[in-house]
């Protein structure tokens, strides 16, 4: 084509206006899981938006069952493990649901691999209980017990009691994640999993940490992170709520986390998941306090 012809789709000219698509069934998966659960909280506030986001999470779903599923990975883009995506999807189209037939049959299939895989999946499981049989809770509740003692080995090796990165990163993410998770265990399995993981994980961004008693939240606690990286990173100055990623440990180990220098962003970057983990983390100690 001429520089200035055009049939709609294709241009006589290559610029950078190109969009690339592709299909990927565990990203598909995290897809379904956030519309299904929006589709929860939009009722009574947006119902017509509410309907469409089950009705596209059912058909996609659907589509994805009439086929093989497609994998390939690149880096972080493409979803995470196929079946602990899959659950989490079943998890959440059963109660958008209300205890959909299809989604309680397939958990039940999925149960031995969620047992395998319960530091990553359980937290998400229980939360199908109430829709699922009496066998379903017991085999969750076996595998709680047997996760709780290879966790609490690993946990043993700081005495912090929370996961502390050992990479290239700042572990303030794994350490409220894992906060939440154990909640929604002891919500279930009180006697089990105890609060203690939840509140621990709560002390240990809000100052119970190595290398300084700062606070990872900016603004929360009487000392905390007032120089970080968002998008503010060139003034030296904080977001309020901001969460950082904190002390990383410089092999072989010795933490470290700079107080006065945005710029090394495995330590001192705001990330949106992390603050909500830390909200979800702050409202859950909230719970069981009371």
């Amino acid at each position: 084509m001429g520089a200035l012809e055009t049939d709609g789709e294709h241009s006589g000219v290559s610029d950078d206006r190109l969009a690339f698509t592709t299909h990927a069934t565990p990203l598909n998966y995290v897809a379904i899981s956030s519309l299904a659960a929006a589709s929860r909280v939009l009722r009574k506030f947006d119902d017509k938006m509410a309907a469409e986001c089950l009705e596209t999470a059912v058909r996609v779903w659907n589509e994805e069952h009439k086929q093989p599923p497609s994998l390939f990975k690149s880096f972080n883009t493409t979803g995470g493990d196929l079946r602990d995506e899959e659950t989490k999807a079943a998890v959440e189209l059963l109660i958008a649901t209300n205890g959909g037939t299809v989604y309680r049959e397939r958990l039940r299939e999925l149960v031995p691999g969620i047992g395998e895989r319960f530091g990553s999946v359980g937290w998400i499981a229980v939360r199908a209980i109430p829709f699922m049989n009496a066998d379903f809770k017991n085999s969750m509740a076996a595998a709680a017990q047997s996760y709780k003692s290879t966790l609490d080995e690993e946990l043993s090796k700081n005495p912090y009691g929370v996961p502390i990165a050992t990479g290239t990163w700042g572990g303030s993410h794994q350490v409220a994640a894992l906060a939440v998770r154990m909640y929604l265990l002891n919500r279930w399995f009180p006697e089990i999993i105890g609060s203690e993981y939840t509140l621990r994980g709560l002390d240990y961004v809000l100052g119970r940490h190595p290398t300084s008693n700062v606070s990872y939240v900016s603004t929360v606690g009487t000392k905390s992170k007032l120089i970080a990286y968002g998008n503010n990173r060139a003034d030296y100055s904080f977001i309020p709520g901001g969460i950082i990623p904190g002390v990383v440990i410089v092999q072989p180990d010795f933490p470290e986390l700079k107080d006065d220098w945005p710029f090394l962003w495995f330590e001192n970057e705001y990330v949106v998941d992390t603050v909500t983990s830390f909200i979800l983390t702050a409202g859950a100690a909230n719970a069981l306090a009371k």
